[in-house]
């Protein structure tokens, strides 16, 4: 009786949880967008609705924030030029977060870069796919933003 349990424990923890886990394999949800180094104009933006039903803390640790959708909400296709930086960011009236999966299949996220307003730098960007979510405090809620692109840092 008890090797039944422990085989039907072990069988249960074989189970994976794909319905917590981020689909960067998905369409995104507002386009993808292909840029290479020195594009215009800069910044580029891209509206989106952010927000979701899944917790973005379960990507990266206690810096992934808010809730975000599965699918991505926009993908990169970036070409990095040397010395250039890559600037991520989202602007909304609302506390929105942003949550990144890096070509190298690394995660960043930020909160609160300017104001509550959330930004990512990368000094020495890699060329590839970015795919970028920008979620929510609350759970469910869309929220009017809008993502913007650029290689001129904010002072």
């Amino acid at each position: 009786m008890l090797s039944r349990h422990i085989a039907a424990l072990l069988a249960l923890a074989a189970v994976p949880t794909l319905a917590l886990a981020q689909d960067y394999n998905r369409q995104p949800s507002f386009g993808t967008v292909n840029l290479r180094a020195n594009f215009a104009p800069d910044p580029y933006v891209v509206n989106v609705t952010a927000g979701g039903g899944l917790p973005a803390e379960r990507l990266g640790g206690r810096e992934c924030l808010g809730s975000i959708a599965n699918a991505p909400d926009v993908r990169l296709n970036y070409s990095a030029g040397q010395g250039l930086p890559l600037y991520l960011s989202a602007v909304s009236r609302a506390d929105v977060t942003l949550v990144v999966n890096l070509p190298n299949g690394r995660w960043a996220c930020n909160d609160d870069f300017q104001g509550t307003n959330p930004g990512l730098i990368f000094r020495n960007p890699q060329s590839g796919q970015y795919d970028i979510w920008i979620g929510s405090y609350d759970r469910g809620s869309r929220i009017p933003t809008q993502l913007r692109i650029s290689e001129v840092p904010p002072n």
